[in-house]
């Protein structure tokens, strides 16, 4: 029986889901309650890490490290496994093996070769490196024989094979306990990807990433119900806004950018944007000293010049104008303070705020938050985020969630491991942005498309998602030598694509 869109959608959606540790744990659990042994779970994850390493190296003298936990069981049935495939293997345990308790004690018991003591002289004659040492729970620096370990394969050079997270990183953070973490060249994990994997610099340290079926049955996931996803168009691509036969212009909103009288190029790589995006008009209103410049930039972009506030808030009174984006270029200044406060004022209209308007409420972060009464996107860097918020600077993943719940807002906090978060706890970690996109401009033009696809009704969370994939999908299909100029322009073929999938 065929499956229903809505069916196709959340099992999309279930797929890119990402555990935290504690939900990892709680799947394990649900497996082991639903009659999945869990000595065949550790089995499965063991034979799983073999085949990936059978997969990508031709034999050579390998070194399995394991830990005083499950993680050590697993290598010890990768061992086993690699064995039989003709590999020469030598294991070494981080502790006594009498120690080991439950499935790992199980599964060590099925190994008939030596058993060494984890020390950093076994690396020299190890070609390749199994690191099953720790898991996703650590929840402390790496100390004594296994940072040993893990620091001379780094000045050897050793490539590493990494078992669910690499050794001395945090699973839900991707942060480095203390100072030391294996760098993998392959991280193999289990069931659904963990935060830490793609937060920087996890996802530098995990290399590259496979994802096995251990036979946990995704219906765990109902009971988790997870608040975390990596971002695709799987979770918003069937709300995108597409036009249809008899569609007109003013069925796609009405976009407002505030342009600046001097950093003028700012408010027009952002208008272009949400033109491009769909947006079925776009208004850019400005200081009238400057108002040829944004004239002459553009033909399909309307310029309305403003002598004050008050022409800003005439502005404001036409509800057809129902997406506006202050700060690209603004100024931080009294008066872009003011036009921000107005533009929240009514709670209706969605409110797309960046750059300097963020900036101006340094001092008083509050008046902002407390303003915040509907519809809003804040899209700051990583020092406007924490001009804001200057208590939330550690795990940038829960940094982003408490922002949002606190602003009431929903917050983008761009970077390599761009991470947005809803103000009700769902959060997305974008993964698809290229080096490139390090160039001025290139977050005007991210404001831009998140405007563009809210004027067109599109809900904020999901077009600040569409926004931040789009970016990241244009920006790496032109490549190296791109400027900010040429995103808006490369988006009818990421729209041509998406429109497919």
């Amino acid at each position: 029986m065929p499956e229903s869109a809505s069916e196709t959608t959340t099992k999309s959606r279930d797929q890119r889901a990402l555990l935290s540790v504690a939900e990892m744990s709680r799947a394990d659990a649900a497996a082991i309650a639903g009659g999945v042994p869990g000595r065949e779970l550790m089995e499965n994850a063991g034979r799983a890490v073999a085949e990936a390493v059978l997969a990508r190296w031709d034999p050579r003298p390998i070194l399995v490290c394991c830990g005083p936990g499950n993680n050590g069981g697993d290598g010890f049935v990768a061992a086993r496994h690699l064995v039989e495939a003709g590999w020469p293997v030598r294991l070494a345990l981080l502790g006594d093996r009498a120690r080991l308790k439950g499935d790992a004690a199980q599964h060590a018991a099925l190994w008939m070769g030596e058993v060494l003591p984890l020390d950093e002289a076994l690396l020299d004659g190890s070609e390749l490196i199994i690191d099953a040492l720790f898991g996703a729970g650590l929840s402390r620096p790496l100390d004594g024989a296994a940072r040993r370990v893990v620091e001379g394969m780094s000045a050897r050079g050793q490539p590493a094979v990494s078992v669910d997270v690499p050794s001395g990183l945090a699973g839900d953070s991707g942060t480095v306990l203390g100072e030391v973490a294996v760098r993998a060249a392959l991280t193999v994990t289990f069931f659904r990807k963990k935060p830490g994997h793609l937060l920087l610099p996890g996802r530098e340290q995990s290399g590259e990433l496979v994802v096995a079926d251990i036979g946990i049955p995704d219906s765990v996931l109902e009971a988790i119900a997870p608040q975390t996803w990596e971002n695709g168009p799987d979770l918003w691509a069937r709300g995108y806004p597409r036009r249809r036969m008899g569609d007109h212009k003013y069925r796609f909103g009405h976009a407002l950018v505030l342009g600046g009288a001097t950093m003028t190029g700012a408010a027009r790589l952002a208008a272009r944007a949400a033109l491009r995006a769909g947006a079925g008009l776009v208004t850019v209103a400005c200081p009238r000293e400057a108002l040829a410049i944004y004239a002459q930039s553009m033909a399909s972009i309307i310029t309305q010049p403003l002598d004050g506030n008050q022409d800003f808030g005439r502005l404001l009174e036409d509800p057809r104008r129902n997406a506006v984006l202050l700060g690209p270029g603004n100024g931080v200044t009294a008066e872009t303070r003011d036009r921000v406060l107005a533009a929240l004022r009514d709670g209706v209209r969605v409110v797309v705020l960046d750059a300097d308007a963020l900036t101006v409420f340094q001092d008083d972060p509050g008046v902002l938050f407390e303003a915040i009464a509907g519809p809003c996107v804040l899209t700051p860097h990583e020092g406007e985020f924490a001009r804001l918020f200057p208590d939330l600077d550690d795990d940038k993943l829960a940094c982003a969630r408490a922002a949002a719940a606190r602003s009431g807002a929903v917050v983008l906090v761009k970077g390599a491991d761009t991470v947005i978060a809803a103000p009700g706890g769902a959060a997305v970690v974008n993964t698809n942005a290229p080096p490139e996109l390090a160039t001025a401009g290139a977050g005007d033009v991210l404001a831009g498309l998140v405007l563009g696809l809210v004027a067109q009704g599109m809900w904020p969370f999901e077009a600040t998602c569409a926004a931040a994939w789009l970016h990241g999908e244009i920006a790496t299909d032109l490549g190296p030598g791109l400027i900010a100029e040429d995103l808006p322009d490369a988006l009818p073929k990421a729209l041509r694509s998406l429109s497919r999938k």
